[in-house]
């Protein structure tokens, strides 16, 4: 992936050179033209475009920003009610994820999720106990959290 910004740089600054226009518009310009410069030659390389991982960067950020609007007005909701009428829980999370920054990234991002927080992690750091603020069904908690945070951050970190 390094390679590939390196190369799409180096293209820029050729572009640059090619058409005596050392702006940043030219730049940008550059950086475009070297851009589908390396989506022709994607097939050299032996991994995918930084391109899409960074997409994939920005989905995670996006769906993150959703799952925290989203989980801040249901703690809101619990807050405001009359009667306290919540069911708090402790649930085993068994992950997928193999290399300990995104096992990190998964617990930061359903700690910093208001009404979830990672209480413990295994010592395989292959299960994750999560406290839930208000609990109804584990098999619902759990596909939540694989089918949003988890399957984007094997999105990020896959090759």
């Amino acid at each position: 992936m390094a390679l590939q910004i390196l190369l799409n740089f180096f293209l820029a600054l050729v572009w640059m050179f090619m058409t005596v226009s050392f702006t940043p518009t030219g730049f940008i310009v550059g950086y475009l033209v070297g851009l589908g410069i390396i989506v022709l030659m994607r097939r050299f390389f032996s991994y995918r475009l930084y391109t899409s991982r960074a997409w994939a960067v920005i989905s995670l950020i996006l769906l993150f920003l959703k799952e925290l609007f989203l989980s801040s007005i249901q703690v809101l909701q619990i807050v405001v009610r009359p009667n306290m009428n919540i069911k708090p829980a402790i649930f085993e999370l068994e992950t997928e994820l193999q290399h300990d920054w995104e096992v990190t990234l998964l617990s930061a991002l359903i700690t910093l999720t208001p009404g979830t927080l990672v209480v413990g992690i295994s010592d395989d750091q292959k299960r994750l106990y999560i406290h839930a603020l208000d609990f109804e069904d584990i098999e619902d908690a759990v596909s939540s959290i694989k089918n949003t945070f988890e399957r984007a951050i094997l999105e990020v970190s896959r090759p």
